[in-house]
């Protein structure tokens, strides 16, 4: 994953938890607007959360900013 879409899940994890607690889901479209402005971003999240990880479409924010950090 690159830095600039690590850097980004990150920012919005954290946004997420402080705003709606730790319980808080989200997907990988919650790291986009909702055009379609960069399309290889999208599809490395796309890729990373669905095909490398098998994710469910909701993930606790807390487990991916966690995975990220990782280097998973």
């Amino acid at each position: 994953m690159n830095s600039k879409l690590r850097k980004k899940i990150i920012v919005v994890c954290d946004k997420k938890i402080a705003a709606k607690g730790e319980g808080v889901g989200l997907s990988f479209y919650a790291f986009f607007a909702n055009k379609n402005d960069d399309p290889e971003l999208l599809m490395e999240a796309a890729h990373w959360w669905i095909k490398k990880h098998a994710l469910d479409h909701f993930e606790k924010a807390v487990k991916i900013k966690k995975m990220v950090e990782s280097g998973l």
